[in-house]
């Protein structure tokens, strides 16, 4: 098993594997490379885009500056948002469903660190001098909202059509169309159709506009 194989599985593997060197490398030079363009260079950014982010969707929009450890470990459906500065630490695999928005600085951080001082430390190997590491996965259902400064640690679910508020730290699961917030994150209440923006915002639509808006 090579040690990409063992880093993708959430197996201890050696991060200064020489390919897994080059990977992280040839990740950051292609994220330099977007985070340098010009805000209408809607094609050159797509094109890097696929090549950062080969397991991606349709309509994805990411705005500078974006950080990756690999890229290839991120998968996203169709109509992915990304604002400004997030991170996306893909140790171990991200998936990413349908229409699902992300606030600015928001980071996914699949990787994971011994607790024990003594197994944090770099020490000699067979085959070199370095710590040993592991990731665990992170799993975004499809129309969750996760807004500014989110914090997504390994080994987490988020349920579909959930939304997940600003500053939360998420370290265990959270179901599917609720609020969630705090540090650690929790569910708060459902969402519901009282939380329509029509209805927070006291606007009344006239009987034809509401055959345009689905399930108003």
């Amino acid at each position: 098993m090579t040690e990409r194989e063992k880093m993708s599985s959430g197996q201890l593997y050696n991060p200064t594997d020489r390919r897994l060197m080059a990977d992280r490398l040839r990740a950051r030079m292609l994220a330099d490379r977007y985070n340098r363009t010009r805000a209408f260079s809607f094609l050159k950014r797509a094109r890097i885009i696929k090549k950062l982010f080969p397991n991606g969707g349709k309509n994805a929009f990411f705005e500078p500056s974006i950080r990756t450890e690999y890229g290839y470990n991120v998968t996203f459906g169709d109509n992915f948002y990304m604002n400004f500065d997030c991170q996306l630490l893909d140790v171990a695999p991200i998936a990413i469903g349908d229409n699902v928005l992300f606030g600015p600085r928001v980071v996914v951080a699949t990787p994971c660190h011994p607790m024990l001082p003594e197994e944090r430390r770099a020490y000699e190997h067979p085959d070199g001098f370095y710590d040993l590491e592991y990731a665990k996965p992170v799993e975004i259902g499809s129309d969750v909202w996760v807004a500014a400064g989110v914090t997504i640690c390994g080994g987490v679910k988020i349920g579909s059509g959930s939304v997940i508020a600003a500053g939360s730290v998420v370290v265990r699961d959270i179901p599917p169309c609720v609020l969630a917030a705090g540090v650690p994150c929790k569910p708060i209440r459902e969402i519901t159709k009282k939380d329509g923006m029509f209805e927070a915002l006291g606007i009344t639509l006239p009987e034809g506009a509401k055959r345009y808006i689905k399930d108003i």
